[in-house]
């Protein structure tokens, strides 16, 4: 082959102009992307503030804008993720996963109020698909939307609605027409005129009757608490004059277990944590999703103090440095109730307290799992972790992480001041202690039950809840929730507690107790709980995002698949991470066993 001769000179070849080289610069040293505009970042200031800001405080900052504008538009969530110095995808999949936050485009229409009509067990029974079938054309404004919600924790006011954030009681078309046209979308202020003792309140019904109850009933403020002796324990604790292995002993000693659900004894806990190294964090729990259950809301509404002296007496006996109470967006009235006796508090301890914080959950019943409470805790999505390690040892922010449910920090002061043979003296059928029965659906008198632990439900209808509605029969019950499991009629003397409904496939958990009679379906039950957790996975694990979805989809055949739904079970049960996707099955599994006659 001839290859040409090498040229002795060598010619230059413009490639650019100088002027090109600058424009070539220019576009590549610009960032892709949509860019944040000067009025949304201005906007995004004014209600978060000037920058640096914290990363675990993103999910606040969303409910600040979302408050504020009814939506989260594309443009402020591109203006908050440059003021927070964050990837826009990472605060776009954060505000996407909760639901209480709507992202919409700039042009997207957005409602002025949305009607939130719960679909929970309770409000079903109580004639919610009424509602939300009507209410779009009774309202007949484009501008308003109605939208179905999992249960918003007001079982015992069922059926229930809410109007932006003003929630309507035994709800009718009438009642919600009225409240629209009212312009009531804010639940009103709770007035610290109350007066509470739930020790007083042992075997008796918590929760007041009738259809005229109070949207936000009167509380025992922090002064009042105070004056009735309220904090004086844990100062005494403070000041050394009792000692921490004396209070953790009498916790051991009343045999008072975790009442969110988990059931772990409480003292143990204490002493888990008490023995890690500093600085240790405690994470509250009042997320309070699982259907069925308002114990926690009931006490927090009447008597805040109590709960956040025990809160106060576990940091200090424990070791903790900082406090984050996690609450569930749906409380409200809570939440602002809440805010503003922390103030009070805060601004005159009775002693040097520790940091604490409230955390506003955005609508992920996943939260209420320990560790997918703390990641929202940390601005993070709700996904459980994979353990070990446990939180105890790795938890919050990494540190070691005392961890409780609302109620069981409720009775740490009546535990410590009366001993613990007061609450261990309370129960039936060899069981010991009090639990607060939230008991919601066919009977005369639902609400809060403080009863023996270990009551029947035979028991608890008849002796707390006045007997089933006229018309009625006791036909079956949810002894736990919607994950708890579901039992005939027929088996009504089983002690409701921790470990005694585990051999017939169901548990007690926060003791949520879902009361049907003969007008209703087993069946029915089971689906409404399946559609919920299809609704509520958080999609980390395939067996509990598609296991769901499938398993709601075959339990909507006449008769049921047996074969093709255990199978679904078998691998929710053996392969999901978390706590729903392993119980999400045993709806389907009770229904099978013991109520096969309407899946046949």
């Amino acid at each position: 082959m001839n290859h040409p001769k090498p040229s002795g000179e060598v010619k230059a070849v413009a490639v650019a102009t100088a002027d090109d080289l600058r424009e070539t610069i220019r576009r590549k040293s610009k960032l892709k992307g949509r860019q944040a505009d000067d009025a949304s970042i201005a906007q995004v200031r004014e209600l978060i503030g000037s920058a640096p800001h914290r990363r675990d405080l993103l999910i606040e900052h969303l409910h600040k804008l979302n408050d504020e504008y009814r939506a989260l538009h594309d443009h402020h969530l591109v203006a908050l993720a440059k003021e927070m110095n964050l990837p826009m995808a990472e605060v776009y999949e954060v505000a996407t996963f909760y639901h209480h936050f709507e992202v919409v485009r700039a042009n997207d229409p957005v409602a002025d109020i949305t009607v939130r009509v719960c679909d929970g067990i309770a409000c079903e029974l109580a004639g919610a698909q009424s509602l939300l079938t009507r209410l779009p054309t009774i309202l007949g404004n484009p501008n308003i939307k109605v939208i179905a919600a999992p249960c918003v924790g007001r079982c015992e006011q069922a059926p229930v609605a809410v109007v932006h954030q003003y929630p309507v009681l035994f709800a009718t078309t009438d009642k919600v027409q009225a409240a629209v046209n009212n312009n009531l979308t804010a639940q009103p202020d709770a007035q610290d005129n109350g007066s509470f003792e739930p020790a007083e309140l042992a075997e008796q019904g918590i929760s007041p009757q009738g259809q005229r109850q109070a949207i936000s009933p009167d509380y025992v403020g922090y002064e009042a608490y105070r004056a009735k002796g309220g904090y004086t324990l844990a100062k005494e604790i403070v000041d050394g004059k009792r000692d921490a292995e004396s209070i953790i002993k009498s916790m051991e000693n009343s045999g008072l277990r975790g009442l969110g659900g988990a059931g772990f004894p409480a003292g143990r806990k204490w002493r888990i944590v008490k023995d890690q190294t500093a600085p240790k964090l405690m994470a509250v729990n009042i997320d309070e999703g699982e259907p069925g259950t308002f114990k926690d809301r009931t006490y927090l509404e009447r008597d805040p103090h109590r709960f956040l002296e025990g809160l106060l007496i576990a940091a200090n006996v424990v070791g903790i440095d900082a406090c984050y109470i996690y609450l569930r967006d749906e409380y409200h009235g809570c939440r602002a109730l809440l805010e503003k006796e922390l103030a009070k508090l805060q601004a005159n301890p009775p002693f040097p307290i520790p940091l604490i914080e409230l955390r506003r959950g955005a609508g992920a019943y996943i939260c209420g799992e320990e560790s997918a409470m703390i990641e929202s805790i940390e601005g993070k999505r709700g996904e459980p972790r994979m353990r070990p390690p446990y939180i105890a040892q790795v938890g919050l922010f990494g540190r070691p992480t005392l961890e409780h449910n609302f109620e069981t920090l409720y009775w740490v002061r009546d535990i410590v001041q009366r001993g613990p043979e007061w609450f261990s003296s309370y129960g039936r059928h060899d069981r010991k202690g009090l639990r607060s029965y939230s008991v919601s659906g066919r009977v005369k008198n639902p609400g809060v039950k403080l009863a023996p632990a270990g009551i029947t439900i035979q028991e608890l209808i008849d002796e707390y809840c006045g007997g089933m509605q006229d018309g009625h029969q006791f036909y079956g019950y949810l002894p736990g929730g919607a994950s708890g499991g579901i039992l005939p009629a027929t088996m009504n003397d089983i002690p409701l507690d921790f470990d005694t409904l585990q051999p017939y496939g169901c548990f007690i958990g926060s003791a949520a107790v879902m009361v049907f009679s003969n007008k209703d379906k087993a069946r029915d039950m089971a689906l409404n709980v399946m559609h919920f957790f299809e609704h509520e996975s958080c999609g980390q694990c395939t067996p509990c995002r598609v296991g769901t979805g499938k398993a709601a989809t075959l339990m909507q055949a006449k008769s049921w698949d047996q074969d093709t739904l255990e199978d679904l079970a078998t691998v929710m049960v053996d392969a999901s991470i978390c706590g729903l996707g392993q119980a999400a099955p045993n709806p389907i599994r009770c229904i099978h066993k013991y109520f096969p006659q309407e899946v046949a």
